[in-house]
């Protein structure tokens, strides 16, 4: 991986190198797995099982006090969950904005004139190569963009107030990151 996500604002503890070997098992739309092999100083080697992931974005969108949230069907855990909209990045190398823009018309059906760069973190680090870069949006209006028929995505507002409340319930990791920076950054 030659360009860090995060920028100065967050720089790696440390960088290691890439692997000595890799042997591709799965190349799908989202996901590519791969078994790759990594020196240690000590001279040994470790085999990882790696999915490597473009990355995604994830909203923070604020309008009258409220964010705007989603409620949606996650199949692969078998639950509706109650989300911050979030969408991945289409290709290597998409800008995250950009990204960011096309997933808030699409999920919520607004466009922002204001965008703050929160950060990013990625999910889980240990087997996967995704890193999410988390925006503020704000000055909200509405979008022409028609949303995804089969996303079957609830717009939900939760006034601001609710937020620390909320925390609790939520069982989505972006969702908690994502609210969490919101709260420190707004100090609610």
């Amino acid at each position: 991986m030659s360009r860090r996500p995060g920028g100065p604002l967050q720089p790696p503890e440390g960088v290691l190198d890439g692997p000595v070997a890799s042997e591709p098992v799965f190349d799908g739309q989202i996901v590519r797995l791969r078994l790759s092999d990594y020196a240690r100083d000590d001279g040994s080697t470790v085999r990882r099982e790696v999915l490597d992931h473009h990355g995604a974005v994830v909203m923070v969108p604020v309008e009258d006090d409220h964010v705007l949230m989603v409620r949606q069907p996650r199949e692969a855990v078998e639950e509706m969950m109650l989300e911050l909209p979030a969408g991945k990045l289409d290709r290597a190398g998409e800008d995250p904005l950009e990204a960011a823009r096309r997933e808030l018309a699409e999920e919520v059906g607004r466009e922002a004139g204001s965008w703050e760069y929160l950060g990013g973190f990625y999910t889980a680090p240990a087997m996967i190569t995704e890193f999410i870069h988390l925006y503020v949006a704000t000055e909200l209006r509405p979008s022409n963009v028609a949303p995804i028929a089969d996303e079957r995505i609830e717009v939900v507002r939760v006034p601001l107030a609710e937020v620390p409340a909320l925390i609790d319930r939520v069982r989505d990791a972006k969702t908690l990151v994502g609210l969490l920076r919101l709260l420190r950054a707004r100090a609610l």
